[in-house]
C-alpha cells in the first residue's frame, strides 16, 4: 500500500508501519521503508509527515540505518519552516541524534541551510526546540567545513541569543549564554568573549552597537520584536536596549521616531517594572531627538546672524575701487 499511491489507505497503513517497525529486519527492507519515508516527509499533510518523522525517531538508534538518515538531512531542514510545532520539534529531536554521532566535517551548503532554519527556532514557544536549536547550532560552528559563507548567519544570531541570556527559563538561558560564548568565539571577536565570559551582558550590547553604526539599523530591527515578547524580563531587556540603541543612534531621526513609537504602547504594560523603564527610556530618546534639533536650530540662528551683520559687498567693492584710483 505504501509503495503505491493509495491516498485513502496510505495513512492507515503508515500508521501500522510505525507498529510493527520493531518486528521487522531492517536490512531486508530498509531501503523500501526509506523510499517510504522521503516521499511522506515531503506529504502536504501534516499527520502523513508527523508519521514519517516517528518512523525516522525508531530507526534513529538502529546503526545500520545511520547513512541512510544522513541522507535526508536536506529534506529535514525544509520541515524546520513548518508551521506544525510537532513536526518543528521532532525534526529538531531527529537533527540532533544525528549530529551527536556525527564526528566528520559538515559541508557548508547544508551548514548555510541549516543555520538559516535555526535562527528563527530560538525564539520558539517551546523550551525543547528553543534547547534543541541551539545544540545544533553550537555543533554547526564547530565542524562546518568553511568558515566564512556561515559568518553572516553567526552574526545574526549575537541579538537572539543575547536577549534569551535574561530568559525567565534558565535552561534556556544558560544554553543562551553558551550559544553565544560560541559565536563571538567563531567571529573571533575576542573583545566580546571576554565579556559573555565574565557576563557583563549589557556591556556587550555597547559593543555590539557600537563597532558598526552603519549595521545599528538592523539590531534595532531584530530587536523591535522583543518589545511584544510574552516574557517580562525579555521585555525589559528589550526596553534597556533601545535607550543603549538610542544613544548609538543619536541624530538619526527616523530611527529614533520608530523607537519611540515602539515604546508607547509598553507605557501601559501590564508589569510595572515594564512600563517605568519604558517611560524613562521615552523621556531619554524624546530628549535625544529634540536635542538633535535645538543644535540644529541654534546653528540656523548664528548663521542667520552672521548673515545680517555682514560686511557689505557692494561698499566694499566701491571702496577698493576708490582706493586703487587714487593711487
Amino acid at each position: 500500500m505504501l509503495s503505491k499511491e493509495m491516498p485513502y489507505w496510505d495513512f492507515p497503513a503508515l500508521a501500522f508501519l510505525v507498529e510493527v517497525l520493531e518486528c521487522l529486519d531492517l536490512s531486508e527492507c530498509g531501503d523500501s521503508i526509506m523510499d517510504v519515508v522521503t516521499r511522506h516527509l515531503k506529504s502536504e499533510r501534516r499527520e502523513m509527515r508527523r508519521l514519517a518523522l516517528r518512523v525516522l525517531l525508531l530507526l534513529r538508534d538502529d546503526p545500520s540505518m545511520a547513512e541512510r538518515m544522513w541522507s535526508l538531512t536536506k529534506s529535514l531542514v525544509v520541515l524546520l519552516r513548518d508551521s506544525d510545532n510537532d513536526v518543528v520539534r521532532m525534526t529538531v529531536v531527529l537533527l540532533t541524534y544525528f549530529f551527536l554521532d556525527k564526528d566528520a566535517p559538515i559541508p557548508s551548503p547544508i551548514a548555510l541551510q541549516l543555520a538559516e532554519a535555526l535562527l528563527p527556532l530560538f525564539d520558539n514557544d517551546d523550551s525543547q526546540v528553543q534547547l534543541l536549536s541551539m545544540f545544533v547550532f553550537r555543533t554547526l560552528m564547530s565542524f562546518v567545513i568553511e568558515k566564512e559563507p556561515l559568518k553572516t548567519q553567526v552574526c545574526q544570531s549575537l541579538l537572539p541569543l543575547f536577549f534569551h541570556c535574561h530568559d525567565e527559563n534558565q535552561h534556556v538561558a544558560e544554553a543562551s549564554r553558551e550559544t553565544l560564548l560560541c559565536a563571538v568565539q567563531f567571529l573571533k571577536r575576542r573583545d566580546l568573549e571576554k565579556l559573555v565570559k565574565k557576563e557583563k551582558l549589557w556591556k556587550f550590547a555597547e559593543c555590539l552597537l557600537a563597532e558598526d553604526r552603519s549595521q545599528a539599523a538592523e539590531h534595532l530591527r531584530l530587536a523591535l520584536p522583543y518589545l511584544e515578547n510574552p516574557q517580562e524580563p525579555l521585555r525589559e531587556a528589550a526596553v534597556r536596549f533601545m535607550e543603549i540603541a538610542g544613544r548609538s543612534m543619536r541624530g538619526q531621526h527616523k530611527e529614533l521616531q520608530l523607537m519611540c513609537k515602539a515604546l508607547e504602547h509598553l507605557t501601559e504594560d501590564i508589569s510595572p517594572a515594564v512600563s517605568n523603564l519604558a517611560l524613562q527610556t521615552l523621556y531619554v530618546l524624546r530628549s535625544l531627538e529634540t536635542s538633535r534639533y535645538s543644535i540644529f536650530r541654534r546653528l540656523q540662528d548664528q548663521l542667520r546672524r552672521a548673515w545680517k551683520t555682514r560686511p557689505r559687498l557692494s561698499s566694499l567693492g566701491r571702496l577698493c575701487f576708490w582706493s586703487s584710483a587714487e593711487s
